[in-house]
């Protein structure tokens, strides 16, 4: 297992994020083959891969989980074909499931605006940094992950775009729109504490803001502006990709800002402008 952690690193760049949960579905896969009595690993097959994929339908994982598990488990054979453990890639025929089975959730541009408006001078001890994580995430569409690691370098205010380290190592140039730049700018010059440090948004005591830290401020004034439902810094990277859609921006640009490797991940976010249409047209169209 520590082999195969060290090649996703090394050898293919995967993101820590991406190697954790990797490592969590490569323990459930070996799992199986344990309960399954399975032998050596050059004794794999076809319907081992198979029934592990059943094994996590049977236990109601989410589609988008057991995608990614099919995806360890597939890096997991090539490799063990690599090192000599495996004569052939036996997942190579296996289907993953169907991705984005469910749309992803967006809000309306009213409950964005209350969000952003949340953090209030007076009431919140980091209400300049918690406003400008808000509007970042918003106007930009980038990962929690990635902002947690945005350097206050990376932020040109002349420019008006961010550099943004995503997974893989493989960084891109965003464009920020002017209300963000300047709640961020406010911070920096505000509310940011320690000037020596090197990341952008800092905890209280200092140091750079993690990820699971993130969620928690985003929570916060998700209560605070009344909204329903599950909202995290991923719904915001949704909001972000569905408007600039519904303004007419062209897909590949939208892929690249929000650093897509695959632009059939970012077309799920016209299925989800034409789904809002479509309640748009059954609400106020009048029936013949």
């Amino acid at each position: 297992m520590s082999a195969f952690l060290d090649y996703l690193r090394v050898e293919c760049g995967l993101a820590d994020n991406t190697r954790k949960a990797y490592r969590r579905d490569l323990r459930r896969f070996v799992d199986y083959l344990a309960s399954e009595g399975a032998g050596k690993l050059g004794a794999l097959s076809v319907r081992h891969v198979e029934g592990f994929l059943r094994r996590c339908r049977a236990r109601k994982l989410a589609v988008t989980s057991a995608a990614r598990a099919l995806a360890a488990v597939r890096m997991f054979c090539r490799f063990l074909v690599l090192q000599g453990a495996l004569r052939q890639d036996v997942s190579a025929s296996i289907d993953a499931p169907k991705k984005w089975s469910r749309l992803p959730t967006v809000l309306d541009p009213a409950a964005v605006e209350r969000l952003l408006s949340a953090p209030q001078v007076g009431e919140d001890t980091f209400a300049l940094r918690d406003r400008a994580i808000l509007t970042l995430l918003y106007a930009t569409g980038i990962r929690a992950s990635e902002l947690t690691v945005l350097k206050l370098r990376s932020v040109n205010f002349n420019l008006g775009v961010i550099r943004v380290m995503g997974k893989g190592a493989k960084e891109r140039i965003v464009p920020v729109a002017d209300r963000a730049l300047s709640a961020v700018r406010e911070y920096v010059e505000g509310g940011r504490g320690r000037a020596d440090a090197e990341e952008l948004l800092l905890s209280r005591t200092g140091r750079a803001l993690g990820r699971e830290q993130v969620f928690r401020i985003i929570r916060k004034y998700v209560v605070r502006a009344g909204l329903r439902g599950k909202v995290s810094p991923h719904t915001l990277r949704h909001c972000f990709a569905t408007q600039l859609l519904a303004h007419g921006a062209d897909l590949r640009s939208v892929q690249e800002m929000l650093g897509h490797a695959d632009i059939s991940t970012t077309q799920i976010y016209t299925h989800v402008d034409a789904s809002r249409l479509k309640s748009i047209h059954r609400k106020f169209h009048p029936r013949g």
